[in-house]
């Protein structure tokens, strides 16, 4: 968190095998150590520049802890939470996009917040641990995913108001950083 409290969460970098497929919680792919090594430089650097704690949050999964444990291999604390990790996609986890049935990806966006895709999490689900989530060790910077990321934004910008699916904004571009 910065001085005035607003967090600053990363993307994880890009992960192997993830193009094309759908891609959550249940899957725990990973990251290329030096794309991981990358956004850990990038991190240090901008967490020292404004003065920010050496606390790193992160999503349990390799694409996010990954990049936490260079940071905690140069002294920073790391603090694993796994309220921090991406929607549950359930039994669409793995799968390639063109193999789900458009019937199910139909009802998922014809019920956006309280369906759950997969029979995995809802959104309305993902969206009440996202507004929930604070760093319980203190301030630090957070490691995350674009599911996280989307849900505490919205939460942030339209509060309780129910996201419809033609209206939830694009992810974050893999290791970008949103000050939330």
């Amino acid at each position: 968190m910065s001085a005035e409290g607003a967090l600053w969460v990363w993307r994880h970098p890009r992960p192997e095998a993830a193009q094309g497929r759908c891609i959550g919680a249940g899957s725990d792919l990973p990251v290329h150590w030096r794309r991981a090594k990358r956004l850990a430089r990038k991190i240090q650097k901008i967490a020292k520049r404004q003065g920010m704690p050496r606390r790193v949050y992160s999503s349990p999964l390799r694409r996010c802890a990954d990049v936490a444990a260079w940071l905690r291999s140069w002294g920073w604390q790391h603090c694993v939470d796994a309220a921090l990790l991406e929607l549950n996609f359930g039994r669409w986890e793995g799968q390639a996009w063109a193999h789900i049935r458009q019937a199910e990806v139909d009802a998922w966006i014809a019920d956006f917040v309280h369906h759950a895709p997969g029979d995995g999490e809802s959104l309305a689900q993902l969206l009440e641990r996202a507004g929930q989530w604070q760093p319980s060790a203190g301030p630090g910077v957070v490691i995350s995913h674009g599911g996280w990321m989307l849900a505490r934004r919205w939460l942030a910008e339209h509060g309780e108001k129910a996201p419809s699916a033609e209206h939830w904004p694009k992810p974050p571009a893999y290791a970008e950083l949103w000050r939330l």
